[in-house]
């Protein structure tokens, strides 16, 4: 299992979503939280980015066939 620290470019890359909308999502604890790297840089860890993405897609999944 790969626990990689990813950064905001890669984050928004993979779910797609704006910085202030992760800002807003992580604050209301429906994201992942962030990890402070330095006092400059912060990242999140790729497992819990991509479970948040996979949880997003069974959502829609649910939806999509009635279940939601």
């Amino acid at each position: 299992m790969n626990n990689h620290v990813w950064r905001w470019p890669t984050v928004q890359q993979a779910s797609g979503l704006s910085r202030t909308t992760a800002w807003r999502l992580e604050k209301e604890g429906l994201f992942p939280s962030r990890r402070q790297l330095s006092p400059n840089a912060v990242g999140w860890l790729q497992t819990e980015v991509e479970a948040w993405i996979n949880s997003r897609n069974q959502v829609k999944t649910a939806a999509r066939s009635g279940g939601v």
